[in-house]
């Protein structure tokens, strides 16, 4: 009887946050799903490969930034594995988000780059990668698909998507209204 009264009170919640944001009924029974089994439901399916490619990916990108910084990056990896909309329909695992190559390029510039991320994955990266891949979202990444820095303000829109917000030098952005439902599932 009590997860009745916990899934009523979050389904309404869920019911009229989604309204504005165009959700579809599965996407709320899927959140439910999810707030009832917390941390035990991961989501996105992963590997301990998929880990330490993250915590790579999350290191070389926001190192810079903290701890904080690094898992707003993370939200953005796992995020386009989630996405089946835009530029990320064929995009499933963690492999595929950081190898991704999206008009001739690789999608994050450390891959292009290189630098830190072909280093060795640091098990307090790797702690927060599996926070991400567990759990883990907040503002201004938590429906996010894009961030870059500016090295000046944050735009209002980048290749058209809303600005969601700014944390040190990256800036946010999540998808156009109505065009990506699946970014918002899993809480």
């Amino acid at each position: 009887m009590i997860h009745y009264v916990i899934v009523v009170l979050i389904f309404d919640w869920k019911a009229e946050y989604s309204y504005d944001k165009g959700f579809k009924k599965n996407v709320i029974t899927i959140f439910i799903i999810q707030c009832l089994w917390g941390e035990n439901m991961p989501r996105i399916k992963y590997k301990e490969s998929d880990v330490a490619l993250m915590a790579r990916m999350m290191r070389a990108e926001a190192v810079g930034e903290g701890k904080q910084g690094m898992l707003y990056v993370g939200n953005v990896i796992v995020n386009r594995a989630k996405a089946d909309c835009l530029d990320f329909k064929n995009v499933r695992t963690i492999y595929d988000v950081i190898f991704q190559v999206q008009g001739g390029n690789y999608s994050f510039e450390a891959v292009q780059k290189g630098n830190v991320f072909y280093n060795r994955a640091r098990e307090v990266e790797k702690r927060l990668a599996r926070k991400n891949l567990k759990y883990w979202r907040q503002h201004p990444a938590k429906f996010s698909l894009w961030y870059f820095n500016p090295y000046a303000a944050c735009p209002p829109t980048w290749y058209g998507q809303p600005f969601a917000g700014q944390y040190k030098q990256h800036c946010y952005y999540e998808p156009e209204a109505n065009t990506c439902d699946s970014v918002y599932i899993g809480g």
